[in-house]
């Protein structure tokens, strides 16, 4: 199995936000939902050379944020917002 992109986290980041009620989640949150709707790969949880005790997979989920200005990344195409310590669904913060 091949290492997850951050195209796919977000995608699956999108499918857990829109299965609750307030569209928002912190990412200790995500990274305790994640494995359970997603197989992750041996590549995904190889230690991060960046982020010393933090497996890769939790950094791609953290790029979402990072990457933010980027064509094609979740929260440049406005399918979900940065929020303190997390994400959320962009229209249901809209609502809010």
């Amino acid at each position: 199995m091949p290492k997850t992109t951050e195209a796919e986290f977000a995608k699956i980041v999108v499918e857990i936000l829109e299965d609750w009620p307030n569209g928002e989640a912190t990412f200790a949150e995500l990274f305790d939902e994640i494995p359970n709707r997603h197989t992750l790969s041996a590549e995904d949880l190889q230690p991060s050379p960046t982020r010393p005790g933090e497996p890769v997979w939790h950094q791609q989920v953290r790029n979402i944020t990072s990457h933010k200005d980027s064509p094609g990344n979740a929260i440049y195409e406005g399918r979900l917002i940065s929020v303190p310590g997390g994400l959320a669904l962009a229209r249901k913060a809209v609502a809010a």
